[in-house]
């Protein structure tokens, strides 16, 4: 039930398909029955050889030999074209439905999955259900009509024969599916969890050599990676050598069909050779070892299953995330105004990321969020733009809480320049255009124009056209940034959010920056994230986030001076800001 189970749900992605993958397995199962043909050809061949005979009509039986086995390659193939041409379009649709229900995620639930397991699951575990359709699953029904045409072959020359042939079969059979059921399924779930672990580890060792090498931490950083080099060792050690004896005793039975048989024969020959026996025995020792040969490709298809079924409950696990609610009726935000009431957060541990959390921003505010790091700054801009639904407390867009209104309608009332700006392999124009599909040529130009990209178009032969990442196409951190300014000036949302956007720039590109950034803030609600106190002189107001609480609010003028805020913390931003200032004084100097 449950093979036909997991069947019936890789089957499901197949549509119109699905007939290819039903006659994937006939045609398999024909040539198997044809290929057996074969056998009894070389049977009538050695027939007529013992035969007094004559070797007359011996050609005609080796032709049809060849001809069958001909025939059985053939039908073999075009099976195979069946079940790849079905096989690839289940891949693709499992693709497909898995970024479209991916997509609909908030990115919150993203982030925490986390690319690298997302992409494994994307490719690799879907690649594993296509090679199972395409190959195995053909290859089990072919397998079947094989071991039962030559079961049927062996039991119509002499059924004696045929049963003492198939006892070790039996009993390798028995053995194999001990070695098959829940607790070896249970095992390949850990043995996937094993490998996925020091896969992970071992992309994240290889990201951070240069900053290993350059600290010195090689050893410290090759921990992690060596322990889960271990922890696959040691269980696929024990794994091994729990399944020791069953193999020897499985290959044991499959391999002492020769036994048996040669004890027949001996047994046999006691009261004389008879050719018709001799014929029979010779015929059985030929066809008996390939019914235990299909057995092994069995066995080897049953632990393909195990694989597939394990893809199918990963792709599962993604699929059974559920997005994030939307309202039956949705409202329309009736300004760029944003507003927290006693709004609450928590990742999942004990301490809430933000707790009881209330601010306005005005309609064309510029507010930044500033404060020790693990204040909830970040946590604070994604619950604004739902990345998350907070667990208590409600954020407002325009008035209305954002969990009412659409999410396309939110996305387009909110831009993004994260601290990461995220660029696609493509050219320069493809990756503004991301902001709006049908944007024409020259609204991207003016874009970039406006966030102050020109320099970047200009050194490259193609300009807008280049492909970012191909050949010894690269940006540094601070022109990728800007890219992105152009992106969200090209969007033109409302709602304007920057984490920390001059994070990676030189005081060259950061220049650039703050003008771009100020084209693109132009009469826009602009919530700033920033650690350089420098950029938040001139805004609105200023939050002071600390421990996931505000710590205090207002203008700049306000904090710094020595009454900054009766109500909270006192004069946590104006430390803040004399300690910049100190950091900024600072210079490297020779002693003397």
């Amino acid at each position: 039930m449950q093979k036909k189970l997991e069947l019936s749900r890789l089957l499901s992605y197949a549509g119109r398909y699905r007939f290819l993958t039903y006659a994937s397995w006939v045609l398999s199962a024909l040539s198997a029955f044809v290929a057996i043909l074969p056998f009894w050809c070389v049977w009538r061949l050695i027939g007529m050889i013992l035969s007094e005979a004559g070797l007359h009509g011996l050609s005609d039986w080796g032709w049809r030999a060849v001809g069958f086995a001909a025939s059985s390659m053939l039908i073999y193939i075009a099976g195979l074209m069946c079940s790849h041409l079905a096989a690839f379009r289940i891949a693709a649709n499992v693709r497909i439905r898995l970024l479209r229900h991916i997509a609909s995620l908030p990115l919150g639930v993203i982030e925490r999955i986390g690319s690298g397991r997302l992409r494994r699951i994307i490719v690799e575990t879907s690649g594993a259900a296509e090679t199972y359709l395409a190959h195995q699953l053909p290859d089990k029904y072919g397998a079947i009509a094989t071991a039962l045409g030559l079961t049927s072959l062996l039991l119509s020359m002499d059924w004696r024969l045929g049963l003492l042939s198939l006892l070790p079969i039996a009993l390798g059979f028995f053995i194999l599916s001990r070695m098959t059921g829940q607790s070896m399924q249970r095992k390949m779930y850990e043995y996937q969890n094993s490998l996925e672990t020091m896969s992970n580890e071992a992309v994240e060792y290889i990201r951070g050599i240069p900053v290993v090498k350059t600290f010195g931490q090689t050893i410290f950083s090759f921990k992690r990676f060596k322990e889960a080099i271990q922890s696959y060792e040691h269980w696929t050690i024990a794994y091994t050598k729990e399944l020791r004896l069953p193999m020897i005793s499985y290959t044991l039975a499959v391999n002492s069909i020769f036994i048996f048989l040669t004890a027949a024969g001996l047994i046999a020959a006691r009261g004389g050779i008879d050719r018709g026996f001799l014929l029979k025995l010779i015929l059985t020792i030929i066809v008996a070892p390939l019914i235990s040969l299909t057995l092994t490709r069995t066995m080897r298809q049953s632990e393909q299953e195990m694989v597939t079924v394990d893809a199918l409950n990963r792709i599962d696990e993604v699929l059974a995330l559920s997005p994030l609610p939307e309202a039956a009726f949705p409202a329309h935000p009736m300004n760029a105004s944003v507003e927290l009431q006693n709004v609450t957060f928590c990742y999942g541990g004990i301490e809430p990321a933000i707790s009881k959390m209330s601010f306005s921003v005005q309609a064309g505010q510029t507010v930044a969020l500033v404060g020790p790091s693990g204040g909830g700054k970040t946590t604070l801009a994604r619950l604004i733009s739902r990345f998350f639904d907070p667990q208590e407390g409600t954020v407002l867009l325009g008035g209305i809480d954002i969990r009412n209104i659409a999410v396309n309608e939110l996305m387009k009332n909110i831009a993004f320049v994260f601290q990461d700006s995220r660029l696609i392999k493509g050219s320069i124009l493809d990756n503004v255009r991301m902001a709006r599909t049908n944007a024409s040529r020259g609204e991207v130009i003016r874009a970039l124009e406006a966030a102050q990209c020109m320099d970047i178009i200009e050194k490259f032969p193609k300009g807008v056209d280049t492909i970012i990442g191909a050949g010894s196409v690269h940006l540094s951190g601070g022109e990728a940034q800007r890219i992105a300014v152009a992106r969200a000036v090209l969007k033109d949302a409302p709602v304007i959010i920057l984490d920390e956007a001059t994070a990676f720039a030189d005081p060259d590109n950061e220049r650039r920056m703050q003008a771009a950034l100020s084209e693109l803030a132009k009469g826009k609600t602009v919530i700033l994230i920033a650690h350089r106190l420098s950029t938040v002189t001139g805004v609105s107001k200023i939050v002071v986030l600390k421990d996931g609480r505000i710590a205090e609010q207002g203008g700049f003028e306000e904090l710094i001076a020595d009454n900054s805020s009766p109500t909270a913390t006192p004069g946590l931003f104006k430390r803040m800001w004399e300690d910049y200032r100190q950091s900024v004084e600072w210079k490297v100097g020779a002693r003397s």
